[in-house]
């Protein structure tokens, strides 16, 4: 008897779509939730966990065809553990199927699965976002049920003599011949042909045609960049072949503000010298439209590179989207780029700010004793020459500088004795 323990807990069919699967869990998980229900923890647990197998294609196959005793080999493939399991539904279900599944998934062939990359922004991943996706793919032509032509009037292909393949010989030089192999191109690798009177006149012989799809495409909030979305059994069919997936792989655009990092979020954000010594109110914009007011302490002072967090402000996590990461604020310091305040004015700001350390005395008069002056200095139009000085102070065309080529070099002066 089939296993519906997961599928109730959702309160959906077997035959329910993934749309109809999340509707249910969201509905669940909204009534469910600790922060709403405190006393619901281990029916919230249940709930994610049949929501966790049965979203995923391979899971859910697993599950569908063996029940929960069969997800003992996917464990490895990131599925709940043993220990979940006890928790959840009593213990004891991993026992003897390694064998016996591992038998039941041999069966027919199975079609290539079609990759899809789909671009979305990061608004998308934190508020959800459902996408059509038109499909074209190739499916079993009714007319002849994927026969290719009348019944009974297929015949052995010659050019192959049925085995769908040829074998021809290369020779790479004196008694030395290669063998190779390739698709016979006269029956398409089928090893049967028709005769063109008896050609299906739907597919031309073909066995499939080509047909548009239109699929529908949750991306579920907290979902993530290379994140992948499957549509089981939605690939190309072919004859005795069990189709394969649709893969949507989700590709995150850059945002112009935030950066993701995890369930967190990160911003650059500049402010001025008076409101990172006065403190400062900012509105900022957040993926959800809302406007964020973030204010500073009073008298909090906001240094050069200092970072700043906002708890439950980042990126819901996926599958549970009532919990949400961080969101960081690191602060760039914009400095007057030149003198702004008169001489009284600055007098009268040193007295609001804490005292300068004192400084070093030190003898004008001794000769060891130099008094220098600070430049504006640029790396980029200044280099050091390998003596330790600018080459910008001996740039010069004057007659025995380094462009006059004197035979000193660059600065140098003939010592008087």
């Amino acid at each position: 008897m089939a296993d519906n323990k997961l599928y109730e807990i959702l309160g959906v069919p077997r035959t329910a779509s993934e749309g109809e699967m999340k509707k249910a869990y969201r509905k669940l998980a909204k009534e469910y939730h600790p922060d709403k229900n405190p006393n619901a923890g281990d029916k919230f647990k249940e709930i994610s966990f049949a929501y966790d197998v049965l979203s995923d294609a391979k899971k859910r196959e697993v599950y569908d065809r063996f029940g929960l005793k069969g997800l003992q080999e996917g464990a490895d493939d990131g599925m709940g553990a043993d220990d979940l399991f006890s928790q959840l539904f009593g213990g004891g279900l991993f026992g003897g199927m390694g064998g016996r599944m591992a038998s039941g998934r041999r069966g027919r062939q199975r079609g290539d699965d079609t990759v899809h990359p789909l671009k979305v922004t990061l608004e998308d991943l934190y508020n959800a976002k459902v996408s059509k996706l038109q499909l074209s793919r190739n499916i079993i032509c009714k007319s002849c049920d994927g026969i290719g032509g009348k019944s009974g009037s297929r015949k052995s292909c010659p050019g192959c003599r049925g085995s769908g393949m040829k074998v021809t010989y290369r020779q790479l030089g004196p008694g030395m011949m290669q063998q190779l192999q390739a698709v016979c191109s006269d029956c398409a690798g089928q090893g049967e042909i028709f005769n063109d009177a008896d050609k299906c006149k739907t597919c031309s012989g073909k066995k499939v045609v080509v047909e548009s799809k239109i699929l529908e495409v949750h991306v579920d909030k907290g979902m993530r960049d290379g994140e992948r979305i499957t549509f089981r059994g939605e690939g190309d069919q072919q004859p005795n072949v069990e189709p394969g997936d649709v893969v949507i792989v989700l590709q995150q655009k850059p945002h112009e503000t935030f950066e993701r990092q995890g369930s967190d979020i990160y911003m650059a954000q500049s402010i001025s010298l008076t409101e990172a010594l006065c403190g400062f109110t900012l509105v900022q914009k957040h993926l959800d439209g809302r406007s964020l007011v973030i204010r500073s302490s009073p008298g909090e002072v906001i240094t050069p590179g200092k970072t700043k967090g906002i708890r439950g402000e980042g990126m819901p996590i996926h599958r549970n989207p009532f919990e949400k990461g961080n969101l960081y604020i690191k602060f760039d310091v914009k400095f007057p780029e030149k003198q702004f305040a008169s001489e009284q004015k600055l007098a009268d700001l040193e007295k609001l700010l804490p005292a300068r350390p004192p400084v070093p005395h030190v003898d004008m008069n001794d000769e060891n004793v130099a008094e220098v002056d600070l430049h504006d200095f640029d790396p980029n139009q200044e280099k050091t020459n390998g003596s330790g000085r600018s080459d910008a102070a001996y740039d010069s065309d004057d007659e025995g500088g380094p462009r006059g080529g004197h035979p000193g070099g660059p600065g140098v002066q003939c010592a008087s004795h």
